[in-house]
């Protein structure tokens, strides 16, 4: 049977371009309906006369409804749909136009009985029967349509590689997925079942595909009696972490987990099938998104001169994306990096958020710890506004390369904070990391000392420093290192098993450093809620179920020069209290004289010319007495 159906839509739409039917051959076939509704309204209206011979069909008549409901189609263009796409919007315009058709043939009638009855008596049908015609023709050309898309449907679309798949929620969302499934060719899902939390729903059906509780169908035993592949959820508004849990049960059941995005990305109210999304490591750590207020923002950064240095980094570039939603004068973007540098600006320039923005834009290649250099670019562009984001971060590389970490960490940001006081610049955001609260590695000690320099100055200028943790997707960060093993197939490896960190996503984390900035008065030390611990191991087995990996291992290697078993966003002595925010909060930290600062920096330059490793760390440990490193060369010092 099914062969028969393929060689008559071969037939059909085979010789056509992109397979679609010609629309005079559509146009053919309403005609065709007409006259066939003409000839059963006629034996309907005739059928209780006995005996049966006497039923017939008035020929002379056949010319008359045709021609009225040719120039209504013609009019209407009810032929110009694409029948495998066939619709709401179909039936609308099939509806509107035989019914208009119905009107003018009663009206005609009507004005002929009046003005001269022999044209309505002899050339018009009966009222009963133009209504037959009218519902018969209705129902006709709507069933012609719905049955070429059915066909189109099985023959064509449900050929190739398809996937079994569940939908999670009967809702709007859901029905307007399947919707738009039904109706890409491309499309390599076939939806075989819904899920949906209401009780209410759970028996109905939706376009005759059935809807499940989550009980009955996320099961071994209804997975492999429908041969389930993929699970999409369709809820938009679901919360997170509901949607955290169905998308284990999903994982749990070895099935590829996707998404919807929110209404708001829809385009037109519409979902579009290359919007259904992989399934992030973001949606398994059951966090919820944080969503700041833009007035102070707004206050801060609307028509300044904003720099941002490490732009082309994972954080600074994010910064620079929501900067430039705040309307700066000015956006100075600064980086020494070349090849990242020029990839951002090709990114930017083609961005439609920003067109025609160019020219508030400009993109500088140098290095913060050149002097002449940066002093060239405060006096052409001076800036009002500061985001620090330059800085050397990977813990064992930079075990290995003190001095630069010193050089760049330490002493770029001294220079780039000595210009902003010298340029008067109004703010100073430095991006610091939960890596400089009691320090055990050179990176973040350098991230410490360059807080102590920034919160003992005292100038116009008003400094501001922001710690948080890991940033999800970063550059360098565990979650990039996870996917290339499992891309290469393996093994994982953790450090240890115990390890543990913070994580907030990108976007999350520039948003708060843009408010703290907004919020922070002069030496500030502002400390973000980055939520609960995660288990870097847990992280692993979560990314290798989303990659349907099982059989790739996870091993531990032990523990890197200078990394720590977890990360602290607190020194012992610190305290907190509380901002507007409750998202971001003020840290007591102890306070350091200016003139006391400057003279352990003079010591540590001293030190730092040596080029002597040993040297360098040991002058850090004098500025940061809490360094207690655990890299087996640096820990002597401790003695």
């Amino acid at each position: 049977m099914r062969k028969i159906i393929t060689q008559f839509c071969n037939f059909i739409f085979g010789k056509h371009k992109n397979n679609t039917l010609p629309r005079r051959w559509i146009l053919a076939v309403d005609m065709l309906i007409v006259i066939f509704a003409y000839i059963v309204a006629s034996l309907m209206r005739s059928i209780d006369r006995f005996p049966i011979s006497s039923l017939s069909v008035n020929w002379k008549l056949t010319w008359l409804l045709p021609s009225f409901y040719l120039v209504s189609f013609l009019i209407s263009r009810t032929y110009d749909g694409m029948l495998r796409y066939s619709g709401f919007n179909d039936i609308r315009k099939i509806f509107s136009s035989c019914t208009v058709t119905l009107a003018v043939l009663v009206l005609s009638k009507f004005f002929f009985l009046k003005v001269y009855p022999p044209i309505a008596t002899h050339y018009y049908p009966g009222f009963i029967l133009m209504v037959y015609h009218y519902l018969i023709t209705l129902v006709l050309m709507i069933i012609m349509r719905f049955t070429i898309r059915r066909l189109y449907n099985e023959v064509y679309k449900n050929t190739g590689d398809k996937m079994n798949t569940l939908i999670y929620g009967a809702g709007d969302g859901g029905m307007m997925l399947q919707r738009t499934l039904s109706q890409d060719k491309t499309s390599k899902f076939r939806i075989r079942a819904y899920i949906d939390d209401d009780p209410k729903r759970v028996g109905s059906q939706i376009n005759t595909i059935k809807i499940y509780s989550p009980k009955t169908a996320l099961t071994p035993e209804f997975i492999e009696k429908y041969d389930i592949d993929v699970m999409i959820i369709a809820i938009p508004s679901l919360p997170e972490q509901r949607k955290k849990e169905i998308i284990e049960q999903g994982l749990a059941l070895n099935l590829i987990v996707k998404s919807i995005p929110a209404f708001d990305k829809w385009v037109d109210g519409k979902i579009n099938a290359h919007q259904i999304q992989d399934i992030k490591i973001e949606d398994l750590l059951g966090r919820k998104p944080i969503i700041l207020g833009k007035c102070n923002v707004i206050r801060e950064i609307k028509d300044k001169v904003v720099l941002v240095t490490g732009a082309a980094g994972s954080i600074g570039s994010e910064i620079c994306r929501q900067v430039m939603h705040y309307n700066p004068t000015k956006l100075v973007m600064l980086d020494q990096a070349e090849s990242p540098m020029y990839d951002f600006q090709f990114e930017m320039n083609n961005d439609p958020d920003f067109k025609n923005l160019h020219e508030r834009m400009a993109f500088v290649v140098t290095n913060v710890k050149d002097p002449l250099r940066m002093r060239e670019v405060f006096e052409e562009y001076h800036p009002q506004v500061i985001f620090h984001a330059a800085a050397y971060k990977h813990v064992p590389f930079m075990e290995e390369n003190a001095y630069e970490a010193v050089f760049v960490n330490v002493f770029g940001t001294k220079l780039v904070a000595d210009l902003a006081m010298e340029y008067d610049v109004e703010k100073f955001v430095m991006i610091s990391t939960d890596k400089a609260v009691n320090p055990t590695n050179v990176m973040g000690a350098t991230k410490r000392i360059a807080e102590i320099y920034t919160q003992s100055r005292q100038s116009k200028t008003k400094f501001i420093t922001t710690r948080f943790g890991n940033v999800l997707g970063s550059n360098g960060s565990v979650v990039p290192l996870f996917r290339k093993q499992i891309e290469k197939g393996g093994p994982i490896t953790v450090t240890d098993k115990r390890i543990t960190r913070y994580f907030m996503t990108i976007p999350e984390a520039c948003s708060l450093v843009l408010e703290a900035g907004s919020i922070g008065e002069g030496g500030d030390i502002f400390v973000f809620d980055m939520g609960e611990k995660v288990k870097i191991w847990d992280l692993a087995e979560k990314m290798r179920k989303l990659a349907h990996r099982p059989d790739i291992e996870i091993i531990e290697t032990g523990l890197r020069p200078g990394e720590k078993l977890y990360e602290e966003v607190l020194a012992n002595e610190e305290n907190t209290i509380k901002t507007d925010n409750e998202k971001i909060m003020h840290a007591i930290v102890r306070k350091y004289e200016a003139s006391d600062v400057d003279a352990m920096f003079v010591k540590l330059h001293e030190t730092l010319e040596t080029c002597d490793p040993m040297k360098i760390v040991a002058q850090m440990k004098v500025i940061v007495p809490e360094f207690k490193s655990n890299n087996s060369i640096f820990s002597q010092l401790d003695k």
